[in-house]
């Protein structure tokens, strides 16, 4: 018996034994064999690492005025769970069909979603059609939460998790240039692609320890990563400007309806663009629905034969080399360069001088100045030197370089390439640092679109400075190539671009139509027509392009893109507060053109602020909004007054004296006065003439404004006589010749050619397989 006991008590014990030793192995294998093993679950489930995700930086206009910016999204989510426990399954399905417009076997699929155990989900977002969805859709979801609640006593059957997504309150406006941002947080195009890397910013985090129910541990230790929100970008385009280039396209497109169309407006001396608009375009909000030739922007990426737009660079490359003697003369109507015959649009003009045939758009004329005079090799120097055939470094992703392909020794590509035909092939914003550079004195300056990068968590700065690409010509020469423009435009019977005359304003320009090629011919029933010009020419502040592909009636560039141009550059230079002077335009006889009446001021008091702002907008009247109210309390100059050159009408919508003083810069005493007394702010002046500085402070406890006026520049009429070969002026020749009013140009063809490279507006034809023809514009 005590045999017995003892044998149980050596095997108890024996198994006591033995289970601490696997125990303490166990111990062993956990805390050091496995113990990172286990470490790492156990700072998995005590640890939470929580990302702070960045804001997107905002893009705004020049002024300020937000384009792009992040908005409150939400994004529907339901609880299958909750949905199957109380069968709500179809009721569910019906509503969300008919708020997210998703069909219903998508639905269902969602509702009845289980995980690996087969239990329902407890959340699931409905993507298609409710993901990232506008407040007026978390709206009525929850009206429809609050319609389950009171009738059945459900909650959490349906909700929405808010978010953020990408905004565009001008919706299509601009679009092109600030492309869009996807959903799932990835950059179209657009400056939204260009600077995805600054307008995106870096993600931040937070670490730190928890408990089971996800509170955090008093007394651990925490980590903690700001977020570095997204640069805003400040732009050189205006918006404003920006609105006036897309409504006078509006009315051209009901009127042509092109196939495309483009416009690019800039600053000439800092190729700051103001504008770029492309038709068609699309609304960056609802993106997925555009077309995809919605998506191009001409501006940049379409390459087209540009036509007697590009004779602006054999002009001034003439000019600079000291070849172009206005009052020699030529024989129009054809010459025969290399077998092959190029016209001009009439035979019937005779003897003409050269700036009797820059004024009529003479294609003879030019083949004379560019082969016969300036040669291949210069002429095609001058092209490149103008920047031709590469890109302009624009900040736009897929920039065309465009094409200059024709060789100098083949007397026919040379001739052809000197009007803008054959081998040459351009991007619209090609062409606007070509005519910049002769606005502003000869200096090819690098197009860009971003003024300010902008970092909101510090505040610094980085502002954007013009570059100077090269000096292509001489101060001297761009100023009388840009009187011989000028020209082009002011005589209202031979100029091919009169329809371009703005009363009160020196413009300067070119029209352009340039026969396309389908195939490997033209076809003379598909036309690119254009208009390139700036103004004032004495001090130009804005140049434009405009490109109209296959208009759909037989017409040139003097008829159709001209005007578009006058709306735009009229109505901008207005806008911009830039004086009208007494130019008028001239008959060929040197008799005055009849002007037109400056506008009579609308009333405006007590409108609806946007309502009155667009009223101005459809006038072409600068206008200038002080304070944050929604509805116009006063105004000035009063309705019924007659504006002024120049003027610009100031809009209150506060009687608060803490509105933020407008800037008067360009303005002139009296109107300066009456504006800060209507907004009760005292002034102190010096000097005299128009407002160049000012400065606001408080004095005494009142606000005061320091202004400081100098007197405005005198007006150039012309050009200086010993600035012009031949003692021609800028401005007073006006030689009719013999032909009847024309705004038509001829085009020609030769040369062996290559297609247009990835489509673009038009292409080249081969010369073995097109005769000499004969266009519709200049």
């Amino acid at each position: 018996m005590v045999k017995r006991i003892k044998l149980r008590t050596l095997l108890i014990g024996g198994c006591i034994t033995l289970f601490f030793l696997v125990l303490l192995l166990k111990v062993f294998w956990i805390q050091v064999v496995s113990g990172e093993y286990w470490h790492k679950q156990v700072v998995e489930q005590v640890e939470k690492d929580q990302v702070i995700l960045p804001k997107r930086g905002t893009i705004t206009d020049r002024k300020g005025n937000v384009l792009a910016t992040d908005a409150p999204a939400y994004t529907v989510v339901v609880n299958p769970s909750i949905i199957q426990e109380y069968d709500l399954e179809n009721e569910v399905v019906a509503k969300l069909h008919q708020l997210l417009k998703t069909p219903e076997d998508e639905l269902r699929r969602h509702l009845s979603a289980k995980d690996s155990k087969g239990n329902y989900l407890v959340n699931r977002e409905i993507r298609n059609g409710g993901w990232k969805a506008d407040p007026e859709v978390k709206a009525q979801v929850d009206t429809f939460k609050k319609y389950l609640k009171d009738k059945y006593g459900v909650v959490g059957a349906v909700d929405t998790a808010q978010e953020s997504k990408r905004y565009y309150p001008e919706n299509k406006l601009a679009s092109h240039v600030l492309g869009y941002q996807r959903k799932d947080g990835t950059a179209g195009m657009g400056l939204e692609a260009y600077y995805n890397k600054e307008l995106s910013g870096t993600a931040g985090k937070l670490l730190y320890q928890r408990d089971l129910k996800g509170v955090p541990l008093q007394g651990s230790e925490s980590i903690y990563e700001p977020a570095q929100n997204g640069k805003n970008l400040k732009l050189t385009i205006d918006d404003t400007i920006q609105y006036y280039i897309e409504n006078a396209m509006q009315e051209a497109i009901a009127t042509y309806n092109p196939k495309t169309m483009t416009v690019v407006a800039a600053d000439p001396e800092t190729m700051d663009v103001l504008g770029m608009a492309s038709y068609p375009n699309f609304n960056p909000n609802t993106y997925g629905s555009a077309s995809l030739e919605s998506f191009r922007n001409n501006a940049t990426q379409s390459i087209y034969e540009p036509g007697s737009t590009f004779k602006i660079v054999t002009l001034a490359a003439a000019v600079q080399e000291k070849v172009f003697n206005p009052n020699e003369t030529y024989q129009s109507g054809i010459v025969r360069v290399g077998g092959w015959d190029i016209r001009d649009v009439s035979r019937n003009w005779g003897t003409l001088t050269y700036l009797q045939g820059v004024k009529r758009s003479s294609n003879v004329g030019f083949v004379h100045l560019g082969l016969d005079k300036l040669g291949g090799e210069k002429l095609k120097k001058y092209i490149n030197n103008f920047g031709f055939g590469v890109k302009t470094g624009i900040d736009l992703p897929s920039e065309s370089a465009g094409a200059i392909t024709f060789h100098t020794q083949y007397k026919s590509e040379v001739a052809t390439a000197s009007f803008g035909h054959g081998r040459v092939q351009v991007t619209p914003i090609q062409q606007v640092a070509a005519i910049s550079a002769i606005a502003n004195g000869g200096k090819l300056m690098q197009p860009h679109l971003v003024k300010e990068i902008v970092n909101p968590d510090t505040g610094e700065v980085q502002k954007i400075q013009p570059k100077e690409v090269r000096q292509v010509i001489s101060k001297e020469s761009a100023a009388q190539t840009s009187s011989y423009l000028e020209q082009v435009v002011s005589d209202q019977e031979i100029g091919t671009g009169r329809l371009a005359y703005i009363d009160g304003y020196r413009v300067a320009g070119k029209t352009g139509t340039a026969t396309k090629v389908v195939g490997k011919v033209y076809d003379h029933s598909k036309d690119v027509v254009s208009f390139i010009g700036f103004a004032p020419v004495n001090d130009p502040k804005i140049a434009v392009l405009v490109v109209m592909d296959e208009p759909n009636k037989s017409v040139g560039g003097g008829t159709a893109a001209a005007p578009v141009f006058k709306k735009i550059v009229s109505q901008s230079l207005q806008y911009m507060g830039v004086p009208k002077t007494g130019t008028k335009a001239n008959k060929s006889d040197g008799s005055a053109v009849k002007t037109v009446d400056l506008p009579t001021i609308p009333q405006l008091t007590g409108q609806v602020k946007k309502d009155a702002q667009n009223a101005l907008l459809k006038q072409g009247i600068a206008y200038e909004t002080v304070g944050k109210g929604s509805k116009i309390v006063r105004q000035y100059p009063e309705a019924g007054v007659k504006m002024k050159p120049g003027q610009r009408i100031y809009l209150l919508t506060e009687d608060s004296a803490n509105m933020t003083i407008p800037d008067f810069t360009g303005v002139s005493l009296r109107d300066t006065l009456q504006v800060l007394t209507l907004m009760k702010v005292g002034v102190q002046v010096s000097g005299e003439g128009y407002v160049v500085a000012q400065k606001a402070q408080m004095v005494n406890g009142k606000r005061i404004v320091s202004v400081t006026l100098q007197p405005a520049k005198e007006t150039v009429t012309g050009v200086k006589p010993e600035d012009t070969p031949d003692s021609t002026t800028g401005v007073a020749t006006n030689q009719s010749g013999s032909a009847a009013k024309t705004d038509t140009e001829t085009t020609a063809n030769t040369g062996t050619s290559v297609r247009s490279p990835g489509g673009g507006i038009s292409a080249i034809a081969d010369e073995k397989s097109a005769a000499a023809i004969k266009g519709k514009d200049n």
